[in-house]
């Protein structure tokens, strides 16, 4: 029934966001690749808006990023803004809304591990994979409007650092480090919250025998309608 129910709900906000967007032209496949250097900023901020499309992040780049880019509507271009002030650097891709049949939108994006991070992504409609437990974080928030989001923070984290993950109507997927501190909240509005390897105290969700680590990630998670999975291990 649930199944249903999303799956009906997912095809009416799919209708609801394409009634009101402009049809756009779809054209041939570009493949475009963006690489910014390594600097010296103390803390970057990533701000990511996509309308609609695939987003995967991951760790593991010698750059600050790397970036790689495939889509087949000219609108949706990626417009790449890069700004240092050698203390501080902001990263912001984005692309306006927009429908069209056949329309592709994919983003693979590969960061630094070494610098301090805050993340912020946006997305209309999809699915976002975030691989983000080699990456040295300060902050993540994602915001999916209908979709999946599939969030992996596994890894060894050497601070503690927030998590927000607001999901409209589909799947979030939430997997944690087992070796560390878990504060996690979680709420949805119809959709099941499974939780695996944490213990509920006080309303919140912990990592047993780790409650005074010194690293603890702070997760909120928020669901309108659909499956909210946390997993510690």
């Amino acid at each position: 029934m649930l199944r249903q129910l999303l799956s009906h709900t997912l095809l009416t906000m799919g209708i609801v966001v394409l009634a009101g967007c402009d049809r756009v032209h779809v054209g041939q496949t570009e493949h475009e690749i963006k690489i910014l250097e390594l600097d010296k900023s103390e803390l970057t901020r990533v701000e990511l808006k996509m309308g609609a499309g695939e987003l995967r992040i991951e760790g593991g780049s010698s750059k600050l990023m790397e970036a790689d880019f495939t889509y087949n509507v000219p609108a949706w271009k990626p417009q790449v803004e890069y700004h240092s002030t050698g203390v501080r650097s902001d990263i912001e891709i984005s692309h306006p809304p927009g429908t069209a049949p056949q329309g592709k939108s994919d983003w693979n994006l590969r960061f630094n591990d070494s610098a301090l991070m805050d993340l912020v992504a946006h997305v209309g409609a999809g699915e976002a994979r975030l691989n983000l437990g080699s990456l040295n974080l300060r902050s993540v928030a994602v915001n999916l409007g209908a979709g999946e989001v599939n969030v992996d923070l596994r890894g060894n984290p050497k601070r503690s650092y927030d998590v927000r993950i607001n999901g409209g109507v589909g799947q979030a997927t939430v997997y944690l480090p087992a070796s560390v501190g878990i504060s996690a909240t979680a709420a949805g509005g119809i959709g099941e919250i499974n939780v695996r390897g944490l213990e509920k105290h006080n309303g919140r969700w912990i990592n047993p025998g780790h409650e005074n680590a010194p690293v603890t990630i702070r997760l909120d998670v928020k669901g309108g309608i659909g499956q909210i999975d946390l997993i510690a291990e």
